[in-house]
């Protein structure tokens, strides 16, 4: 019992560690992209600028506008944020620092993590503003499209290990990481596309796109419940790019340095190239991003499988 509480304490932790890391990157990525200097007055280089944000948003006033559906519009920071914690439990950060080795760890990161979306959608439906429908309702036929790239590319791991566990990929992968196989690392492209979708990154921003929808889904919140839906989408990106780390990048494995030190510098590597992307690439229009998922990325994610499992069996 005491173990399962230091580890939760430990996630915990981790996350808002990670978060407040995360948002002080992103400003600096852009900040280089752009040719500026981003945060800089608060702490070396800025760095205590999210700690900075954090108190202020504690602090701000909660505000519920008039007219929401109340039980919806509470629930869905909780909605949001709470899976992607739960999430956690099957990340393997080394081979002995997982909080939960199931043999089905990653079916439960795809199922957990699907219920965000309804986090989304319940605070677009509760907040009785009608750009932030909208913004739910995007992120309901956004998430749900781009899981079924996503998902058939992780498909092609499953078959290519046998195995559901996340230790047990990456130990599939002793001696040669899977993205050095052909049909794997088109599998990685899809994903990475996929879960910048699902995680509404740009260019697939449109949930909350600030030109069309002012804040989107979460325009009518403030305070405490702006800043769950704000550690949630970091965590979510932290997730998808440990899970890309885990499945393609071989995980933790790597010489001379800990298994740990491997599995974060990966991690965050592709977490990089993903900021790098948002600074780059403009937004996509909402039937581009439909149109690309059901026309492009599932059908290329499909013939890869075919092809994959082709290879297996001849």
């Amino acid at each position: 019992m005491i173990q399962m509480v230091a580890a939760g304490l430990s996630c915990l932790g981790f996350i808002a560690v990670s978060a407040m890391f995360l948002i002080w990157l992103e400003r600096k990525v852009s900040a280089w992209i752009q040719n500026r200097l981003g945060p800089m007055r608060t702490g070396f280089q800025g760095a205590l600028q999210p700690v900075a944000d954090t108190v202020k948003l504690l602090l701000k006033e909660d505000i519920a506008p008039q007219g929401i559906d109340t039980l919806s519009w509470w629930l869905a920071p909780f909605f949001v944020t709470v899976p992607s914690v739960m999430a956690f439990v099957t990340i393997p950060f080394s081979s002995r620092w997982i909080p939960r080795d199931l043999n089905v760890g990653l079916l439960y990161i795809c199922s957990i993590t699907s219920v965000c979306v309804l986090g989304i959608f319940m605070a677009g439906w509760g907040s009785n503003n009608k750009y932030s429908l909208l913004g739910g309702m995007r992120s309901a036929a956004q998430i749900i499209s781009y899981e079924v790239p996503l998902l058939l590319s992780v498909l092609i791991v499953v078959m290519e290990t046998g195995t559901l566990s996340m230790q047990g990929i990456v130990q599939a992968q002793h001696g040669l990481w899977f993205i050095a196989k052909p049909h794997l690392a088109l599998a990685f492209l899809i994903y990475l596309i996929s879960a910048t979708a699902e995680v509404n990154r740009v260019p697939f921003d449109i949930p909350e796109a600030e030109s069309e929808l002012v804040a989107g889904y979460h325009t009518e919140y403030s305070g405490m419940k702006f800043a769950m839906f704000f550690v949630a989408e970091y965590t979510n990106v932290f997730i998808v790019s440990a899970v890309a780390t885990t499945l393609f990048l071989g995980g933790w494995q790597g010489p001379f340095l800990p298994g740990v030190v491997w599995f974060l510098l990966k991690t965050y590597g592709v977490i990089s190239f993903l900021m790098w992307m948002r600074w780059t690439l403009p937004r996509l229009r909402m039937d581009q991003m439909m149109s690309f998922a059901w026309k492009v990325l599932t059908t290329l994610a499909l013939v890869n499988l075919l092809v994959s499992g082709w290879m297996m069996v001849r």
